[in-house]
């Protein structure tokens, strides 16, 4: 069944009625060619979603009838937010596509001294624009109820506030010897919130890991292997979703 996402203020569940307006509402008229009976899913973009059955079809306002709602069941249990270095080429399109699915809530692009490619400035509006579409593409593929967020890349020192805000931080790090992410993440059973910051193809410099050290991230290991770094948020994002929801 066909998934959108809409503000909260589109939602009149006094009425039972949800507008659907702009370029989604074009895809129900003009790609998908639904009809008015059709059904389809309602996400507020928070916490619940709504079958819908659609009864008015026009380019810019499609109405809905609500039929029930429920709470959101495609959400992970805590808060994931991927601090990913700028990597080249449409790397980062897979890597944001991957992390939607895996339950990331908030992706991070950031700067870092080996990132080799580098955003514009003036190109960042439009690069911010297509990589939250293809946030939002994922949400609806995968059944989130949550439209993840995309930020304006950032430099390093922003990153580590921003990382920082989580409950826990870990840090990626190839020179990382003692630590692991399997022990660290048996460490915090209860946390609820949790930033995961990863290199671009030549990792992270000496200072940079001290600095994350510094900023209250904990250095781990992702084993003996060598992950690209597209692998590796995946990578990480699997062992979080097995630790914390498959319970």
């Amino acid at each position: 069944m066909p998934r959108f996402f809409v503000s909260g203020s589109a939602v009149d569940e006094e009425n039972s009625v949800i507008k659907i307006t702009d370029d989604d509402a074009r895809h129900i008229a003009r790609s998908l060619r639904m009809a008015v009976g059709d059904g389809l899913t309602v996400c507020d973009g928070s916490s619940r979603e709504y079958l819908c059955e659609l009864t008015r079809i026009r380019d810019e306002e499609c109405e809905c009838k609500i039929l029930s709602s429920r709470p959101a069941a495609g959400e992970a249990p805590l808060d994931i937010t991927l601090c990913m270095a700028y990597p080249k080429g449409d790397k980062l399109e897979t890597v944001i596509q991957k992390a939607v699915e895996l339950g990331a809530s908030r992706i991070v692009p950031f700067e870092s001294s080996r990132c080799i490619k580098r955003p514009k400035a003036e190109k960042l509006d439009k690069v911010v624009a297509r990589l939250t579409r293809i946030a939002e593409e994922a949400a609806k593929q995968c059944g989130r109820a949550k439209l993840p967020c995309v930020l304006t890349p950032v430099g390093y020192s922003e990153m580590l506030r921003v990382a920082g805000e989580a409950e826990l931080s870990l840090f990626c790090y190839e020179g990382e010897r003692e630590r692991s992410l399997k022990s660290v993440l048996k460490a915090y059973p209860e946390v609820k919130s949790v930033s995961v910051i990863i290199g671009a193809e030549g990792g992270f410099s000496a200072d940079e890991a001290e600095a994350a050290c510094r900023a209250g991230a904990l250095s781990i290991s992702l084993g003996d292997r060598i992950l690209r770094c597209e692998t590796a948020p995946s990578y990480v994002l699997s062992a979080i979703s097995y630790e914390y929801e498959m319970r």
